[in-house]
């Protein structure tokens, strides 16, 4: 029933066709998959880990050997060229996995203290019980294996909600872990409205929630888990700023920056949203920048040599639009015209790249969150201006600086409010280090061996030994 409050209907911003319809789970449904997963949890644990490990890589290859169907229907689920979106399983997703089941053994192992005559003393890492994963739309395999990969080393039970956008993302987590051979109810999913999801976060069976989106909801989320001692994680997404300095090399950084503006159309929560050039550096850089993003053919995703799909609804796209449209009445020059674009249609998801310069920090493409193919570029004198701007945001992911001169990527580094500091890269994650933010970026930690401590609780171990 399409109109029915209890289905939930994903419409494809490559067409505005459904591409989905799923029963929202009931409160009975919901309870009977949190008593599964209490119940399935306390056998897991006791798998050994290397057994758990070798669910993962099974997964990995499920998911792998899949990926271009799993990429194809995730293509019209978000809008991602389908050239693109089977990369998210085959290089991102393969590699977290595949270093999380390497590196668990280590993050998980007894930590042993200095001895002491008498007794044996050490902290025991224990699974949490159930983890709640809430997943975003934009990367929903990456954003998800963050904490479903470590949890279900750990020994937790893991319940995953994706967004409404990709449904069928928990679908094909399922079928993966089902074929490699998980034991039933340590993985399972619902399709659950906000409420119901809120419910889940206070519900006492769950020991953590892991979150990725925006801001406004993760303060739901928070106030949702604000009865209760639950831990939580929060992942809320960014305005993140590149720093060109005077040495860097043209060629290789203008190459990487607009791959890191415009790839996924922007919707990345570590994409590059605001660029601070070096004054000497700023004409030709904005030149070969603009150069660069008319080369992009904007498209139906499905097309093989589409390289900028839409992004993931007319809204979004509007809001992208008013923010171009704000910033020039307010002085900036927009350097794309966007009829240039034959895709580009008014009152659709698909807009052309844009870059904006005579911008400033009045203007709310340098200050809020655009998720969208646009960049707006300033120039500053030097690395005090630039790390005063950078630092000028309600958001703290990630931040780059390009430049040959590593001393001065690190001391600058230190200046930065970020959770992530890049020289000469941007818009990647190395799994063995911490993914977190500050700010309104979020809260916890993921990935590296530290994302472990999210999902288990320390126990220690005081043994005095029998004189």
């Amino acid at each position: 029933m399409a109109g029915s409050t209890n289905v939930q209907q994903t419409i494809s911003p490559v067409d505005g066709s459904v591409v989905a319809e799923r029963d929202l789970a009931t409160p009975a449904q919901i309870d009977a998959v949190l008593d599964r997963a209490v119940a399935a949890q306390r056998s897991w644990r006791q798998v050994p880990l290397r057994e758990r490990a070798e669910v993962v890589g099974r997964l990995v290859t499920w998911m792998v050997d899949r990926a271009d169907a799993i990429g194809r229907e995730l293509s019209w689920q978000m809008g991602r060229p389908v050239a693109h979106s089977p990369l998210e399983l085959t290089r991102g997703f393969a590699e977290r996995a595949t270093w999380l089941a390497g590196a668990a053994a280590g993050a998980l192992a007894d930590t042993e203290v200095e001895p002491r005559e008498g007794c044996r003393r050490f902290i025991r890492h224990e699974p949490v019980g159930v983890v709640l994963v809430v997943a975003p739309w934009n990367y929903p395999y990456l954003c998800s294996v963050n904490a479903v990969v470590p949890a279900l080393l750990a020994g937790d039970a893991v319940v995953l909600k994706v967004s409404s956008q990709t449904p069928l993302v928990a679908e094909r987590w399922a079928a993966g872990l089902a074929a490699a051979g998980l034991p039933d109810g340590v993985f399972d999913y619902v399709h659950a409205h906000h409420d119901a999801v809120a419910r889940m976060v206070a519900d006492p069976r769950v020991g953590f929630v892991a979150f990725t989106g925006s801001v406004a909801g993760g303060h739901a989320l928070q106030r949702a888990a604000a009865a209760r001692f639950v831990g939580t994680g929060f992942e809320l997404g960014g305005k993140d700023p590149a720093y060109v300095r005077q040495d860097a090399p043209l060629e290789a950084t203008v190459a990487q920056l607009v791959d890191g503006v415009y790839f996924n159309a922007g919707q990345s929560c570590c994409a590059i949203e605001r660029i601070y050039v070096h004054r000497d550096r700023f004409g030709e850089l904005v030149e070969a920048i603009v150069d660069s993003a008319r080369g992009y053919v904007l498209g139906h995703p499905l097309d093989a040599d589409t390289t900028l799909g839409p992004v993931v609804r007319p809204g979004a796209a509007a809001f992208v639009r008013g923010q171009v449209d704000e910033a020039v009445a307010k002085g900036a020059r927009a350097l794309i015209d966007p009829a240039s674009f034959p895709g580009d249609r008014p009152g659709t998801p698909y807009l052309a790249p844009q870059v904006l310069i005579d911008v400033d920090h009045g203007m709310g493409v340098m200050t809020e969150e655009s998720f969208g193919p646009v960049v707006g570029i300033m120039p500053v004198d030097g690395d005090d201006h630039a790390v005063a701007l950078m630092n000028d945001s309600e958001f703290g992911l990630t931040a780059s600086i390009w430049t040959t001169d590593i001393d001065a990527a690190l001391a600058v580094g230190d200046r930065v409010e970020t959770g992530t500091w890049y020289l000469n890269s941007c818009d990647y994650l190395d799994p063995a280090l911490a993914w977190t933010g500050v700010k309104h970026s979020g809260r916890g930690v993921s990935l590296s061996t530290l994302g472990f401590l999210a999902v288990t609780r320390p126990k220690s171990f005081h043994l005095r030994l029998a004189p």
